[in-house]
């Protein structure tokens, strides 16, 4: 069989190419969502780490001890059939769940990282000229803190839309989990595979151009 037949049967014949595109929205949607929980449970998370009461430092650290030890699929399987298996929660809602929690872990460590690199002179400074301790952590603090995340924090982007490839082993009709089934349909299973390759890559590059992207308009707002 050529390429252009092999093509044809894996992406043209049965609308198979729309089966892809179904898979591929489904895990750029739990990618999105487990990002946006993820980050915002983070922010929290690592709130309670910085806090002065030990108790509160001790419970954060033992959560982002656990969560980022734990392998990710374990925790998926964990939650979907054993402690949110009663419940009436979509297989994909348990997925973004399960990611969320696992995101934030590192985005928690992330951000404490970050706060603790930039220089805390610069804002003792600021507080006795008079600003606020907001305005000192808007205009000093989170600038700083955006730069030395920034790079940590795209790869974390392009490791969980990775991550969400084991979602198929809770019934997620996911782009893996497609590549797979077109795999078995057509017997084509080298090129249906690279072609899953190539949209994850393509995915991990739009990630790499959106963080570009947001770089170029900072360059040019400063320029300006």
């Amino acid at each position: 069989m050529s390429l252009g037949e092999a093509l044809n049967k894996i992406l043209i014949q049965g609308d198979a190419w729309k089966t892809i595109l179904n898979g591929t929205l489904i895990t750029i949607k739990i990618s999105a969502l487990s990002l946006l929980f993820g980050t915002i449970l983070g922010a929290f998370i690592c709130f309670l780490r910085m806090s002065r009461f030990g108790i509160l430092r001790f419970i954060s650290k033992v959560y982002i001890v656990i969560l980022r030890g734990s392998p990710v699929l374990l925790l998926l399987m964990l939650l979907y059939y054993g402690v949110l298996a009663q419940t009436d929660l979509s297989g994909t809602s348990v997925a973004v769940i399960t990611f969320s929690i696992n995101v934030a872990a590192s985005v928690a460590e992330l951000l404490r990282t970050a706060i603790m690199a930039t220089e805390h002179g610069q804002v003792e400074a600021a507080l006795t000229l008079g600003f606020t301790k907001t305005q000192a952590f808007r205009l000093i603090t989170l600038p700083q803190l955006v730069k030395v995340a920034k790079p940590v924090y795209q790869s974390t982007v392009v490791n969980l839309i990775q991550w969400t490839s084991v979602v198929g082993y809770v019934a997620i009709t996911d782009l893996t989990r497609v590549i797979n089934n077109t795999a078995s349909r057509t017997m084509q299973p080298f090129i249906t595979i690279v072609i899953g390759l190539l949209i994850y890559l393509a995915l991990a590059y739009i990630v790499h151009g959106i963080f570009a992207l947001t770089d170029l308009k900072k360059k040019g707002g400063e320029k300006a």
